[in-house]
């Protein structure tokens, strides 16, 4: 009697058993699914397409590392949940209009590492909640005026290492929240007034390793919590007081190592006053090296800055000097040329 109600208890909890796990939700081939912690990895699956069996209960979903070269539209519909996207170290070369739609608490989406070369009108749509968005070393290089347009909340960007040469004025328009901006990389020349427009709210703004050799004088004007702007690494050779007298905010620190100053008086002066605003700190001051003219190459600017205007002003005053003394000798010239007319016609008179 007593063993057939172990085996009766033994049935009824394998019945249990197998009807939990065709309750449950089902995990992909490749994947580590770990319902508990809301978190599905799919690393290293070779996957070529999105996996179709990932728990909706998946707050959390890494598919890094796999061969997948496409992003479909509405791809995340049975995903709502999730909070972290993680599509990094694929060959992702476009993602469809609308691929995110679904996604209205995702927080994190790193495409970083892939082969996206543009950005739709519609690629932000229904991101509305992200916070942080990855898109470093891929193949973007313009960025257009509504391809960032419903990233109300987004407070980091990165876009590293990519071929960016254009961005659309307005670009970032909505990103009134943004306190990190990462451009360090990529192919930019000039940065014009209205770039950056929006962005009260930035603190980090990284353009180390461009071409810039051109910041028109309003570029930074709205910015008033900007505390990092890296300009290191360009082809800057000279920079305007204006520029940067116009971040209002409360401390600011500027990096300007490695480019290739034209050291001359205009840029001593412009270099002066701005060490004397309380606000800017200039921190890589004394690493500014001249690559102009030819006679100052790889000097410290630092090491002949009070050198260069006075070069300038002993050469206005031998100009002066020269033009006094050319001057006088005509008066006197024409003095004496006067004088001996005078005489002449004395002379003739008498």
């Amino acid at each position: 009697m007593l063993r057939a109600k172990m085996q009766y208890f033994f049935c009824l909890l394998l019945l249990m058993a197998v009807y939990s796990k065709s309750r449950s939700s089902p995990c992909e081939k490749g994947c580590d699914c770990h319902e508990e912690l809301k978190l599905t990895t799919c690393t290293n699956a070779l996957f070529t397409q999105l996996p179709n069996h990932i728990p909706p209960s998946t707050e959390h979903l890494d598919l890094s590392m796999n061969l997948l070269t496409f992003i479909p539209k509405s791809s995340f519909q049975m995903e709502r949940k999730l909070r972290v996207l993680l599509i990094k170290d694929n060959n992702i070369s476009a993602v469809a209009d609308g691929a995110f739609t679904q996604l209205e608490f995702l927080q994190k989406l790193d495409l970083s590492c892939n082969r996206i070369s543009s950005l739709s009108e519609s690629f932000s749509l229904g991101l509305n909640a992200l916070r942080e968005l990855q898109l470093s070393h891929n193949h973007l290089h313009t960025l257009h005026s509504k391809s960032f347009m419903h990233l109300d909340g987004l407070q980091r960007l990165n876009l590293t290492g990519n071929a960016i040469h254009n961005i659309q004025v307005r670009s970032f328009g909505s990103m009134s929240t943004l306190r990190q901006l990462h451009l360090e990389g990529n192919h930019l020349v000039s940065l014009n007034n209205g770039v950056f427009s929006m962005l009260k709210s930035l603190e980090v703004l990284n353009l180390q390793g461009n071409q810039i050799n051109k910041t028109q004088e309003g570029v930074f004007t709205p910015m008033t919590s900007l505390a990092l702007l890296n300009l290191a690494h360009n082809q800057m050779s000279t920079i305007y007081f204006k520029t940067f007298l116009s971040i209002h905010t409360y401390s600011t620190h500027i990096l300007l190592e490695g480019n290739p100053w034209d050291c001359n008086c205009d840029l001593q002066k412009v270099f002066h006053k701005l060490r004397s605003v309380q606000r800017l700190f200039l921190d890589d001051y004394y690493n500014l090296s001249c690559n102009a003219p030819p006679e100052l190459a790889n000097y410290r600017l630092m090491d002949v800055d009070t050198e260069l205007c006075i070069a300038e002003v002993v050469i206005v005053l031998i100009i002066t000097i020269t033009v006094m003394i050319t001057v006088e000798r005509r008066r006197r010239g024409e003095s004496i040329g006067r004088s001996r007319a005078t005489c002449l016609t004395q002379i003739t008179r008498d």
